[in-house]
């Protein structure tokens, strides 16, 4: 018997806001229109935090579902990563808020920051802590209320962003779950998509849209190349893509380069925008509890993200 240690997802859990923006909504707030945003972004609707639900709330009830969908309890974990880009205070962690409110303490509780590529990162974070023993049993979410750093004036981005959370339990296995993660960063790209302090106290997202489309397509075809080559997979061998939702002509140019079928990939950014880290843990729920995605599978999930930070993780489900 091996015993080298694998971390494999053992339940998935999400939660959206009950508040949902349209683009009909939309309409009335800035100048543009629902065939405008849906041509350009695939994006129809998004979920917006209500007044006092804060990131740890969306997190909370994420992880109650995936504790649910794992069979364990909240006692059982004792490692918790939470990726976000918009916690509830400057300190402390939106982690250490969530495990108070999960009722445990003891266990290393933090934050990620890579934006929109943060569950990417914060799963990557908590493989490496369960292949080397330091945890059997992580939860790891990506959660945001991204709404509260939109400017609603800006016609441009504002049409983009969601809120929601998405949750994963990672547990210690003797059989591969997490087959490999890439992450990479490039900070010379930082004010191609940033939220700069602002005087006025209200700090928001600030893009430039065409530049930042073109890089996170380059990038995103080298991630799939690397994750691929890294394994000695063929392109045949994934079963399913779970991207960053932000844009839909970015996730059909990825499925173009896996000469895949849009039928194979996880698509949410219609209903839900771009919910920045939680967007792939949100796909990866919603796939797996209608049955899409089964034991077994092969999913590679990619992000692209603020920094620029960018990775990919490839999992046998």
């Amino acid at each position: 018997m091996s015993n080298k240690l694998y971390s494999k997802i053992a339940g998935t859990g999400s939660y959206l806001p009950e508040k949902i923006l349209t683009n009909k909504d939309l309409e009335t707030m800035v100048d543009t229109t629902d065939e405008w945003i849906f041509t350009r972004t695939g994006i129809r609707e998004r979920h917006l935090a209500a007044e006092g639900e804060f990131t740890s709330d969306l997190a909370l009830e994420a992880a109650k579902n995936a504790i649910f969908s794992a069979g364990i309890t909240a006692s059982d974990i004792d490692l918790i990563i939470v990726a976000t880009t918009t916690p509830d205070k400057v300190f402390p962690s939106v982690a250490t808020i969530l495990q108070r409110k999960l009722g445990i303490a003891g266990c290393p509780a933090f934050d990620i920051q890579a934006v929109c590529s943060g569950f990417v990162y914060a799963l990557a974070t908590a493989d490496n802590f369960i292949k080397t023993g330091a945890a059997k049993c992580a939860l790891v979410l990506g959660a945001e209320t991204f709404s509260r750093i939109v400017d609603y004036t800006n016609r441009s981005n504002c049409i983009l962003w969601g809120d929601g959370a998405g949750a994963v339990i990672l547990q210690a296995s003797e059989s591969q779950g997490v087959i490999s993660t890439h992450l990479h960063a490039d900070g010379n790209y930082e004010n191609m998509l940033h939220v700069p302090r602002s005087e006025t106290g209200r700090d928001t997202v600030v893009m430039e849209g065409n530049a930042v489309f073109k890089m996170a397509v380059n990038t995103l075809d080298q991630i799939v190349d690397e994750a691929l080559a890294a394994n000695g997979m063929q392109k045949s061998d994934i079963d399913w893509l779970v991207p960053h939702q932000a844009n839909i002509r970015i996730l059909q140019a990825t499925a173009k380069k896996l000469d895949m079928s849009m039928d194979r990939v996880v698509v949410t950014v219609d209903k839900h925008g771009n919910t920045s880290a939680a967007s792939i843990p949100l796909a990866l729920d919603v796939a797996v509890r209608d049955g899409r995605i089964k034991r077994g599978d092969v999913i590679l999930m990619e992000a692209f993200g603020g920094g620029f930070t960018w990775g990919s993780a490839l999992i046998k489900y």
